[in-house]
């Protein structure tokens, strides 16, 4: 199972994946953007489909693991190595 660091913005013009970044902590994260709001989960929900889709895996395979209120969210991916889905995210 393949677990992503992700840090979500939401509001934005388009769902997309901008690429890996490193958090104040030295940390790699994945940056995100998604157009739905967060409200009642609307957000955490366009992530997983997108992740789904960018991967290339069912979205019963992706789920939100850590951080349903926060920017910064911890995604497993089933099905997935985290050397699989961070070559498959790097290869956009």
């Amino acid at each position: 199972m393949a677990h992503l660091p992700v840090r979500l913005t939401s509001g934005a013009s388009a769902d997309r994946i901008d690429g890996w970044d490193v958090d104040a902590e030295g940390r790699p994260v994945l940056k995100v953007r998604v157009r739905a709001r967060p409200v009642e989960g609307e957000a955490n929900a366009a992530l997983l489909k997108l992740l789904a889709k960018v991967l290339g895996v069912p979205k019963s395979a992706v789920s939100l693991e850590r951080g349903g209120q926060s920017r910064t969210k911890l995604i497993a991916v089933a099905g997935l190595s985290d050397d699989d889905a961070r070559s498959r995210l790097t290869d956009l």
